[in-house]
């Protein structure tokens, strides 16, 4: 009786705390809601490890302990603070962005890119605390904006493509298909097929479901003699408190790194750009399922959900990963019912939990003696083409709008990079209304940020 007592007394208080009656939900739908959201989003652990660890050299220990305590922390500011049901980590496409763009394209090291994450979470931090957030992005064009996230979706689908081993480069023609009878590209593909006819079915859960099955059947496959299978490497185990002190911190040590390059300021904008857009994004998507917009079409406590995102930005990036982000999968926590910061604290508690899978992560992240990544990769492919759905909302028919998103789209995949994109994108957008006389309608911010990238690219040339 004591302890029925105890637990009553238990979800009162938390009733209290959270409004679950008044929102018209239950303790037990919020953590349901939880544990579904969780297991929407839990591939980003190996995931974003991999691809900062493999692309940029980030240490294997420290980016999987960033990644999640990041998300736990992220998780419970914005359960607590803004009482949201919404589940926060290293965003797909930024963590790109970081990998490709500014490590491999600009050449900065890991340390130098975590700065400008750590910076660009102050930008956001202080453009919230401000009021200035809602000044920038009423100046950019709705299907702008949507050109960018469809752009960042063609690219990760890209990079999932290039990891997997199912394209290749080619002297002749740049890319081709790559080598498909290799046994980890045959295991990629394999996994690409599972993870699509999940998605297609309806599955909420087709991402998880197909990473670990696809990590299941490469080690059957391992143990009966196939050679380049994920394997188990218990060695890293021991390495995962070292990695992490190689890692925390050292955002702060490399800020003098970062402003040694002419091109820091624009990193460090498209970090601030796409972590802005794709968070009021979510949170607008989210807000309308789970009824927490207000009669004026404002999400109520809008501004403290952004705070707690652009507080978890800076926290992953002193931590050691790239810009975390409110995640469009805690929409499926809210289609189960959640409806309040319970649920997020519940993501919290079980990301917390994941911290014991490092000794496992080998499985889904290393093929010996292969390039590819075939346990990961399709959740790029699929992710992807869930971004690229945003095309349908860009007004096709107004020429001043199509020329620069689609320009915005194309660079990113030609220039294989996703600041470049945003750049001419940008540059066009100006140029095009002023040739179809309509000037008046460009808002000043859009011009500044002409010149800038503008010089953007003076740069590039002056200094390669």
């Amino acid at each position: 009786m004591q302890e029925a007592s105890l637990f009553s007394r238990i979800a009162q208080a938390l009733d209290k705390r959270f409004h679950i009656t008044e929102r018209k939900s239950t303790l037990k739908t919020e953590l349901l809601a939880g544990v579904t959201t969780f297991l929407a989003m839990a591939y980003i652990i190996p995931v974003n490890s991999g691809m900062l660890h493999f692309g940029a050299g980030v240490p294997m220990g420290g980016v999987f302990f960033a990644t999640i305590v990041a998300s736990v922390i992220a998780a419970i500011i914005m359960g607590m603070i803004a009482n949201y049901p919404v589940a926060l980590a290293p965003g797909m496409g930024i963590n790109a962005f970081f990998t490709y763009t500014v490590v491999i394209g600009y050449g900065l090291s890991w340390q130098a890119a975590l700065s400008a994450v750590l910076i660009s979470g102050v930008l956001f931090l202080l453009l919230t605390l401000s009021g200035l957030r809602k000044m920038v992005i009423d100046a950019i064009p709705a299907s702008l904006k949507y050109s960018v996230g469809a752009g960042i979706g063609f690219f990760i689908t890209f990079i999932g493509l290039k990891n997997a081993g199912i394209v290749g480069a080619d002297p002749a023609t740049l890319v081709s298909l790559g080598d498909i009878g290799h046994p980890a590209v045959l295991l990629g593909i394999f996994g690409l097929f599972l993870v699509i006819a999940l998605y297609a079915m309806g599955n909420r859960f087709s991402l998880i479901i197909a990473i670990f099955t696809t990590a299941i059947v490469g080690l059957i496959l391992g143990l009966l003699g196939v050679e380049n299978m994920p394997t188990y490497v218990a060695a890293q185990e021991m390495t995962l408190w070292k990695d992490v002190g190689e890692t925390f911190g050292q955002a702060f040590v490399a800020i003098p790194e970062l402003f040694r390059e002419p091109i820091a300021i624009f990193i460090i904008f498209t970090f601030l750009f796409v972590d802005f857009f794709d968070t009021a994004g979510t949170l607008i998507a989210v807000g309308n399922r789970a009824n927490l917009i207000n009669e004026e079409g404002e999400l109520e406590g809008g501004n403290k959900a952004l705070l707690a995102d652009s507080i978890s930005t800076v926290a992953g990036g002193v931590l050691g990963t790239s810009t975390v982000t409110s995640y469009i999968e805690s929409a499926t926590g809210i289609e189960q019912g959640g409806r309040t910061g319970m649920t997020a604290i519940t993501v919290a508690f079980l990301f917390l939990i994941s911290l014991l899978l490092y000794p496992f992560l080998s499985i889904f992240t290393e093929v010996p003696d292969a390039p590819y990544q075939p346990v990961t990769s399709m959740a790029l492919v699929m992710v992807g083409a869930i971004m690229v759905v945003q095309l349908k909302n860009i007004d096709w028919d107004d020429k001043a709008i199509v020329i620069p998103s689609f320009l915005t789209i194309v660079f990113m995949i030609f220039a294989f990079s996703i600041a470049e994109g945003i750049a001419v994108g940008f540059i066009f957008y100006p140029i095009a209304m002023i040739a179809t006389k309509r000037a008046k309608e460009v808002h000043p911010i859009m011009y500044a940020l002409m010149v800038v990238f503008f010089v953007f690219f003076v740069l590039q040339v002056l200094y390669g």
